[in-house]
């Protein structure tokens, strides 16, 4: 099944029950999924242009200005590469300061490895949309992604940020204009109920290949209506880029240019959250952390040249951590990538990468499921259908289950599968 057709809209907190008006809810905290995306939450605009920094197309869009209608507390993490885009640098500046309102960004060209130069065009590129949205130059967060080693064509920039239309309808152009090799846009947003307020939290991303994260590999960028105290944001940001966007792998390669910028406008009316307030705190974490999940899966489930999204579930780990990090190294291995895409259920691999990772674990206790298939247990194989594995891995969605059953640590990560098309796509990706 093609990338494009697969269903991006789902819950993947808890149990699910429907709502009285047919919305999916989480039955552990009663979080509704809504419409909207980046521009759900109270209190943001946004838009997109085609200004002609990608080639041409359908649909199109390359430069988006996403907006508050008043300054945020804002949280942000970012590349962990050594070779860093001034866009990057430019907020990191913004987010140490702990208050932004706006970001602008663009696709097609990354603004990376091009000397002072990058840091001049990020500023003067702030500056633009600091005018074009009426607020300050220094609450602007610049995001830059695509080619790397080319200049951010001023010009054009120049000429078209003053044509960008902000409306509270605007997300979806905002998300298209992000978009590089990405087959459709991604965007998704949940609502809570915190003191009586409807509180939302919304966001969109983008990313198909050099995904591979030590952060979060691609931009995303989330909003909330709600009141957060700054130290709250940030963490709640971390532990939720740890658990999702940080568990996810498309081809091993990590990007110059990851950002992932969270903005709390407080629009909702709701009190301030802090965290002494930890039932509303951990509330909103899951809030925030379904949306990155959500996003994050998207970004494997539309790998470039990707048949098959592929789930990691690790249980039964000595903590938590062994688990997201055997997880990951399920997802991110060449071998099991190459595996599921021939249907060919060489769960010695699955073995291998749980074991290249050095974790706490006793090979004669280990347990595989393949779609919950059981083929190995107590470190072997047991006796199963090959024909009914096969049969599984031809599946648009392949989850691989080992239980290590050490501990009751657990967690997931997600990838893609390792296909001729991915090869062929970025053997001539400039040309």
């Amino acid at each position: 099944m093609a990338a494009s057709h697969w269903r991006t809209q789902e819950l993947i907190i808890g149990k699910t029950k429907r709502g009285a008006e047919g919305r999916e809810m989480s039955s552990s905290n009663d979080l509704r999924e809504v419409p909207g995306g980046v521009t759900a939450a109270k209190g943001f605009r946004a838009g997109g242009v085609f200004a002609g920094i990608k080639t041409p197309g359908e649909d199109k869009y390359d430069l988006g200005i996403l907006v508050s209608d008043t300054p945020c507390s804002v949280a942000g993490t970012f590349t962990q590469n050594s070779i860093v885009s001034p866009s990057v640098t430019l907020c990191k500046e913004v987010v140490a300061g702990g208050r932004a309102q706006a970001i602008v960004a663009n696709s097609g060209c990354a603004n990376t490895a091009v000397g002072e130069q990058g840091m001049i065009d990020a500023r003067e590129t702030a500056a633009l949309a600091a005018e074009q949205a009426g607020i300050a130059p220094g609450d602007v967060l610049v995001a830059s992604t695509g080619v790397i080693g080319e200049e951010l064509p001023m010009g054009l920039i120049r000429r078209h940020i003053p044509t960008i239309e902000l409306s509270e309808d605007g997300g979806t152009e905002f998300a298209k204009s992000i978009m590089t090799t990405d087959t459709h846009h991604k965007e998704y947003a949940v609502q809570l109920d915190v003191g009586g307020q409807n509180v939302t939290v919304g966001g969109c991303t983008k990313g198909a290949g050099m995904i591979h994260p030590n952060m979060a590999t691609m931009l995303a960028f989330i909003t909330t209506d709600a009141n957060v105290e700054q130290s709250l944001l940030q963490s709640s940001l971390s532990h939720s880029v740890k658990r999702t966007f940080n568990q996810i792998d498309v081809d091993g390669d990590q990007s110059t240019n990851d950002t992932v910028a969270l903005l709390a406008n407080g629009a909702s009316g709701a009190g301030e959250l802090t965290a002494d307030d930890v039932r509303n705190a951990r509330r909103f974490r899951d809030a925030l952390e379904q949306v990155c999940r959500n996003l994050a899966k998207s970004l494997a489930r539309d790998g470039e040249g990707a048949q098959h999204l592929i789930t990691a579930e690790v249980r039964g780990a000595h903590s938590s951590d062994d688990a997201l990090q055997a997880a990951r190294s399920i997802v991110s291995s060449s071998l099991v990538k190459t595996a599921v895409y021939g249907r060919d259920p060489n769960w010695g691999r699955i073995m291998m990468a749980v074991g290249a990772t050095g974790i706490t674990l006793d090979e004669s206790k280990i347990a595989i499921f393949i779609n919950d298939i059981h083929i190995v247990d107590e470190g072997k194989a047991i006796a199963f259908n090959t024909q009914s594995v096969i049969s599984a891995l031809g599946e648009s969605e392949v989850k691989i289950t080992v239980d290590l059953n050490v501990g009751a640590g657990s967690g997931e990560a997600w990838g893609s599968d390792l296909t001729e098309d991915y090869v062929v796509f970025n053997s001539a990706y400039t040309t």
